[in-house]
């Protein structure tokens, strides 16, 4: 892999040097359409690209691939026809359109020894350039850390492009994708080889890449700092708890952004023991402390005019011999006591530790992100992530950036009714509720008990968006996806512009 995976430029379709190019049909009442960006292409090969691909069966419809040989027409000896769908307006493919045709066409062409592909796809201003770039760098993504002599093999990337601020647009999409498939990375890595110790050491690594500021606390910290959530969340397992706190600080900021990610290097659902097949995708319960590592690092490149900190609370759910059990009493960051009724509700008790500390950092806005709860994707399914807060202009304000970064996203409630079901007969608040019913918002109630006074906080839960169990679609690989690196990102980029 080269450092610069892709780049841009100015070049013909017609005549750019590359083994595969790729162009885009639109979903046409009649049939596939060209799309913008293939016209030299095209008139190369003397108008026929949309017949011809229509002839071998194409739609248009999104993701679908249709290759097709130039015959010498071209420089390039192949063409990948990717489907964007049907149009948000005229013959303009929306950015998410773009993102996920050049992740296709790209991701078909990965396992093929394709070295250098150029896409030609709508890229006439900044924000299409950047979503065609984004899709195409996430759909090279491959993990083949335990494939026993299977290397990547993913081609350099050029995107056709005559918009004036073509290479700022790649730039960022440059460091998005980095950060995502960084993500991807740790959410795919065995939870052998990623525990708290070797998250926490990984952190350590991209803070002193990018100049972050770096702590981190370990058990015997911990308890004595008072963090009752990961210490008895931990405390099953061999391998001890963590907590990492990264800051990243600009000279110009007025505000502070702190992000919590739930770091469950792998959930067993310690005594409250889970299913065999449920456990199956545990190694992912860590996403959310990913994401917010991977924002951290995004946001130190790009920059914005805004202090962001972010907390991975890191422990490992097991069963062992010192777990914590149902019925026992802890004490929270701050001295609010718990009860735990199910130890398998234990990513919100690692995070209300961290939630309660962040009152120290004196945040405009706090936001955590968690694979927290199964209900979330019998509420919105696998690809929607939630979104809940203690006010309703900040949950439609961080949907807001959540859906302009690309990030699907669904305002939910926090109905105060819902609240009662948390009640404990011996400790400030339950763990969980006694009823079944709604029970991704009363995840959320739960987390909200520890949210500072006067703090605007937000809650997100990526249980469905952070792991693809299905076949890829898109720009999305099976396994880890990266979800919420993006929003993240937007929203600290929205508080430094006065937008949230």
């Amino acid at each position: 892999m080269t450092t610069n995976p892709l780049t841009t430029s100015s070049e013909s379709a017609r005549s750019v040097a590359a083994d595969a190019l790729i162009i885009g049909l639109i979903q046409g009442p009649d049939g596939p359409l060209l799309a913008p960006g293939a016209e030299d292409a095209d008139g190369a090969l003397g108008g026929s690209l949309a017949t011809t691909a229509s002839a071998l069966g194409a739609t248009g419809k999104q993701d679908e691939i249709t290759k097709l040989p130039t015959g010498g027409g071209l420089a390039a000896p192949l063409i990948v026809a990717v489907g964007l769908g049907t149009p948000d307006a005229e013959v303009q493919p929306s950015a998410e359109a773009l993102r996920r045709g050049a992740g296709a066409a790209v991701r078909a062409l990965t396992a093929t020894k394709a070295g250098s592909v150029a896409v030609a796809l709508p890229a006439a201003d900044d924000a299409q350039v950047e979503a065609v770039a984004l899709g195409a760098l996430l759909g090279r993504y491959t993990f083949t850390r335990y494939r026993a002599g299977e290397n990547a093999s993913a081609p350099d990337l050029t995107v056709l492009t005559s918009a004036a601020g073509a290479e700022q647009a790649a730039a960022r999409a440059r460091v998005l994708a980095a950060a995502m498939s960084l993500t991807r990375d740790m959410v795919n890595t065995s939870p052998s080889h990623l525990y708290p110790e070797t998250f926490a050491e990984q952190a350590a690594q991209v803070a002193g890449a990018a100049g972050l500021d770096f702590e981190v606390l370990d058990e015997q910290a911990l308890a004595d700092g008072g963090y009752g959530g990961i210490t008895g969340v931990g405390q099953g397992s061999s391998r001890p708890p963590r907590l990492v706190r990264l800051a990243y600080k600009h000279p110009d900021a007025t505000k502070t952004v702190v992000y919590v990610g739930k770091g469950i290097t792998f959930d067993s659902g310690g005594l409250s023991l889970k299913p065999s097949a449920s456990m199956e995708a545990m190694k992912s319960d860590m996403s959310g402390a990913a994401a917010v590592l991977a924002a951290l690092q995004a946001i130190a490149e790009l920059g914005p005019a805004v202090n962001v900190v972010g907390y991975l609370p890191l422990a490992e759910n097991m069963p062992g011999g010192n777990a914590q059990r149902p019925s026992d009493v802890i004490t929270i960051f701050g001295g609010k006591t718990v009860e735990v009724l199910n130890t398998d509700a234990e990513g919100r008790l690692v995070m209300a530790d961290v939630i309660a500390r962040s009152e120290q950092d004196t945040p405009h806005l706090l936001i955590d992100v968690a694979t927290l709860t199964g209900a979330q994707l019998v509420a919105l399914g696998t690809r929607i992530a939630g979104v809940m807060a203690n006010d309703d202009a900040v949950r439609d304000g961080v949907v807001d950036s959540a859906r302009r970064a690309g990030e699907r996203v669904w305002p939910m409630p926090l109905p105060e009714e819902l609240r009662k079901g948390l009640d404990s007969a011996v400790a400030d608040i339950a763990n969980v509720a006694g009823d079944r019913f709604g029970g991704m918002l009363v995840a959320g109630l739960f987390l909200k008990e520890f949210v500072p006074d006067g703090v605007r906080w937000a809650h997100v839960d990526i249980a469905g968006p952070a792991f693809h169990e299905g076949e890829p679609y898109g720009y999305t690989p099976k396994g880890g996806t990266g979800a919420a690196v993006r929003m993240l990102v937007q929203v600290a980029e929205d508080v430094a512009g006065g937008r949230l």
